[in-house]
């Protein structure tokens, strides 16, 4: 990881709740910005934020999430995710983050992503592909 990231830097990042981050199961009259989308877009900013401090060799993986979605955010209303840097240790990096919408805040989140070399992640998952096979051999 490269220098620079520093606690309680913050970065923003805009979504539009189009309709593919809402939730159908309530008819369409009842769309609104969906958790699973607002998971997904929390993770997204905090991915975003740290690669701005890696390497061409590294990358960042979501380790944890505890999100709270507060309220409602209706199909067509955007939202920003705020994320600000609570802790970096080693290669960990622990976010705070806020949603808001154009009225409220609709979610708070705490998110950990771990720096990880593309290189090692390669030869753990070639591993694990390796042991997969032996196991359908038996």
């Amino acid at each position: 990881m490269k220098s620079g990231l520093e606690k309680e830097m913050t970065r923003t990042q805009h979504f539009e709740v189009d309709a593919d981050r809402t939730i159908g199961f309530m008819s369409d009259a009842l769309r609104v910005y969906a958790t699973p989308s607002m998971v997904r877009d929390v993770e997204h900013a905090c991915r975003k934020f740290v690669g701005e401090y890696l390497s061409d060799k590294e990358n960042s993986i979501g380790a944890r999430i505890e999100l709270d979605h507060l309220g409602p955010t209706l199909i067509g209303m955007w939202v920003d995710v705020v994320a600000s840097v609570s802790s970096i240790n080693g290669r960990r990096v622990e976010f705070d983050v806020e949603v808001r919408d154009a009225l409220d805040v609709v979610g708070r989140a705490k998110h950990v992503r771990l720096v990880i070399d593309l290189d090692k992640q390669r030869q753990r998952l070639e591993s694990k592909a390796a042991r997969v096979q032996t196991l359908q051999k038996v």
